[in-house]
């Protein structure tokens, strides 16, 4: 009886620690108001006129289907704008880091 109930004791001190959780904290994303982009859906003209020509404009790849738009993009000092057709579909900005996907569920997970 008495080696049983040490069993227990030792397995529930074990099963204690191991229910410990890492917290993950979310690195703050950087405000919009730090870099001025293009946004989501304007034409090239626009982005154009806004923010003057680009430093690189690489020739559009792919376009051989409707499945496969042709992609174009731009190169700003600041950023990358990509193109499909001519709409804007993303913005990069040099140095910052990648959008975290899914954070509300992320956020909604924590206890």
């Amino acid at each position: 009886m008495r080696t049983t109930l040490l069993a227990f004791a030792v397995a529930l001190g074990a099963a204690a620690g191991a229910a410990q959780a890492d917290v993950l904290t979310l690195p703050e994303e950087p405000s919009a108001a730090t870099v001025s982009v293009p946004a989501r859906g304007s034409s090239m003209a626009t982005v154009s006129r806004q923010f003057g020509e680009p430093s690189v404009k690489h020739p559009a790849k792919g376009g051989g289907s409707a499945q496969q738009p042709p992609i174009t993009r731009w190169d700003y000092p600041a950023f990358s704008v990509f193109f499909e057709r001519s709409a804007v579909i993303n913005v990069v900005v040099k140095g910052a880091p990648m959008p975290i996907q899914n954070k509300d569920e992320l956020q909604s997970a924590s206890p």
